[in-house]
């Protein structure tokens, strides 16, 4: 974070135009109009991506460890997820907003597309990978798929999911800017836009850097998480 300051302020210096304010003053505005202006925007931004996952959890979660568990199932959902995955989840936002209206509804779906299919590709291949005769000691002791699943798949993908999340996050969020931008009046990325359109360059910096923590609070809570139910692996 030092590094990225200190390279800021020396491009500010260096460029000398409104475009690249220095970052003291971006941060003197910020706490300026936090309270008052930004703060709300954050609030919709962050539950616009939290309710997007949670979303595809509910869904990608038991799909994944269905596919990768039971071949039949694979078998046939496999080619439903290889034909929609490498789909650009931002070319369907006009049938989403057609479908689901302009409204928060249609800005979460996205979040959801954009990490569903992370979560099911990623657990699936997680639990492909686990060697046949993991599973051989509670089926001699007469364990049914929900045994195998609390017991073995569950804590076995739990690091796959993490990372899957963790990747698909940085691209919610770069997402979630351009929806913003549309059909509503609050959000990062329409704070950001406004700021940009009215010409005032410290506001937008301030929604740039609010956007910046908002990721680097997923990322660390995510981290948090990790530490709490993948301790096998910590050094």
């Amino acid at each position: 974070m030092v590094f990225l300051l200190i390279a800021w302020q020396i491009a500010a210096s260096i460029a000398q135009l409104p475009i690249i304010p220095e970052p003291y003053n971006v941060f003197v505005r910020l706490g300026e109009i936090f309270a008052d202006k930004i703060a709300v925007h954050a609030v919709y931004s962050l539950w616009r991506i939290i309710a997007g996952i949670m979303l595809a959890v509910l869904i990608g979660y038991p799909l994944g460890i269905i596919m990768g568990y039971f071949a039949r199932a694979d078998r046939y959902l496999a080619p439903v997820v290889y034909l929609t995955y490498p789909i650009p989840k931002i070319a369907l936002l006009p049938i989403l907003m057609l479908l689901a209206g302009i409204g928060e509804l249609s800005k979460i779906i996205m979040i959801f597309l954009i990490v569903v299919f992370q979560i099911i590709v990623a657990l699936r291949d997680g639990i492909r990978a686990i060697p046949a005769e993991t599973y051989y000691p509670l089926y001699s002791l007469g364990a049914g798929f929900r045994q195998v699943c609390r017991y073995i798949l569950v804590p076995a993908v739990m690091p796959n999911f993490i990372t899957a999340i963790r990747v698909a996050m940085a691209t919610a969020v770069s997402v979630l800017f351009f929806t913003e931008t549309f059909g509503t009046q609050y959000g990062m990325g329409y704070f950001i836009m406004d700021a940009w359109l009215r010409v005032n360059y410290l506001e937008m910096y301030t929604g740039i850097v609010i956007l910046s923590f908002i990721g680097l609070l997923l990322f660390g809570l995510l981290d948090v998480i990790e530490q709490k139910v993948c301790r096998w692996q910590m050094k």
